[in-house]
């Protein structure tokens, strides 16, 4: 009888083990960004996807530029970006076979509260851009490739400033430890609206420009290539792609608020 009792406690702990081991298949490697994961969007909206799918997300929150090189290696079974034009070149280098639109929102600058460049009289990011650079105030930039960073060379570059000089500090951080550093040293930064809204410790920083079309944000879903990454969940992965841009998701993105403020604004087609 002990005999047989063994038997079948072991018997009974395999199957134990079994059913985690099959638990813990059914999940997908998302790479996403740091703007995503800090604001806690995805804190919100995975929960409702998990409880209709039994799927879970796993996120690697890192820069837009470093989440593509995660997709590239077959690192990812997905990915939730915000640099259009780097998605559509991925689709073309035949890594992703389809890319949708999902989600928008905003870029803002926020700086010292005085102001010393006096950013809030620009009517345009570009002339806030080289009101900055004129002044030589001090600009924390995240300087990590990420799809913020992008954004920022890109409005240096509009304003017709290659930004250089010890006003201007290239960090290599994510947006979060971006804004504490701009904090702790009095600067200006370009950041993602739901990551401001989401941050904790603004010290005496505070939002000074916002409102130029330039500074629109919008967020990407991607199907990784089957063909070329063929080891990936591409069917697990295809089911949360199709879960964001369906009627529930894009009202489990609507719905997401911190202090009563909407942080993204679906826009699936």
């Amino acid at each position: 009888m002990k005999k047989t009792a063994i038997i079948t406690s072991a018997s009974l702990l395999s199957l134990a083990w079994g059913g985690l081991a099959l638990a813990d298949n059914d999940y997908i490697t998302l790479a996403s960004t740091t703007s995503t994961e800090n604001s806690g969007l995805f804190d919100a909206i995975i929960p409702k996807f998990t409880d209709k799918t039994d799927i879970d997300v796993r996120v690697v929150a890192v820069g837009t530029g470093q989440a593509f090189e995660t997709a590239r290696r077959g690192d990812a079974d997905s990915l939730l970006v915000h640099d259009t034009a780097g998605e559509e070149q991925f689709v073309a280098e035949g890594y992703a076979t389809e890319r949708l639109d999902v989600m928008y929102n905003d870029f803002v600058i926020v700086g010292p509260s005085d102001d010393p460049a006096d950013i809030q009289s620009s009517e345009t990011v570009s002339e806030a851009m080289q009101q900055i650079a004129e002044s030589e105030s001090a600009f924390a930039s995240r300087g990590d490739d990420s799809g913020t960073n992008r954004a920022e060379l890109r409005l240096w570059e509009d304003a017709g400033i290659n930004p250089q000089g010890e006003w201007y500090r290239e960090l290599g951080s994510g947006m979060g430890p971006t804004l504490n550093t701009a904090a702790g040293m009095n600067a200006y930064t370009l950041t993602d609206r739901a990551t401001w809204v989401s941050f904790e410790n603004p010290q005496d920083l505070t939002l000074l420009f916002e409102g130029d079309e330039a500074l629109f944000n919008q967020y990407g879903s991607l199907l990784i290539s089957e063909e070329r990454h063929p080891h990936l969940k591409h069917d697990l992965a295809a089911q949360w792609h199709e879960w964001l841009v369906s009627e529930e998701g894009q009202a489990a993105i609507a719905d997401y608020e911190v202090d009563g403020q909407q942080l993204f604004f679906p826009n699936a087609k």
